[in-house]
């Protein structure tokens, strides 16, 4: 029977760092496409604005870096939304995805099993070890990812490939 964690003979970090790799490139590809212009542009009166959301696409990267370097995070601490160019949202992804796989490459099994707790103001809003929290940050990643690609459909903006051909790019 293999160790816990394993999985093929990989660690967690190996298995984390594979699948964050693959994950990376093709919201990196859909991020390129935002048209900063359009930052406000919203679907729906109660939707999130384009801009907001590719901010917090390009933020979520860094999300898996904090939970490695700390064991708690408050959400009070967050900086909140503005509109940025599409530069700007693509260099503080780069800077998110290379700090968050160096963190993910240099952690253990041992770093992974122990508890993260994510509060506002003091109260707790649940705690997981490490690696559920990371699992679920990688998933709600592609979840907004995937409303991304939703909204650049909807202002006729060519969605790329994610996991297989779109009806604007073949494989």
């Amino acid at each position: 029977m293999e160790a816990a964690g394993k999985e093929d003979g990989m660690t967690l970090s190996e298995q984390f760092v594979a699948e964050f790799d693959e994950e990376m490139k093709p919201t990196r590809r859909l991020l390129e496409r935002v048209p900063s212009e359009r930052g406000a542009w919203k679907p729906h009166q109660k939707s999130f604005a384009l801009g907001h959301l590719a901010q917090l696409v390009a933020r979520m990267p860094g999300w898996i870096t904090a939970t490695l370097a700390a064991p708690v995070l408050d959400l009070t601490t967050f900086k909140g939304y503005s509109f940025e160019k599409t530069e700007t949202l693509l260099e503080e992804f780069d800077r998110g995805v290379k700090e968050a796989r160096a963190a993910l490459a240099r952690a253990t099994d041992a770093d992974f099993a122990q508890p993260w707790e994510l509060t506002m103001g003091g109260r707790a809003l649940m705690k997981l070890p490490r690696r559920v929290a990371i699992r679920q940050h990688i998933n709600h990643l592609c979840h907004h990812r995937g409303q991304l690609t939703v909204y650049l459909r909807l202002i006729d903006v060519p969605v790329p490939s994610i996991y297989g051909p779109t009806a604007d790019e073949r494989m």
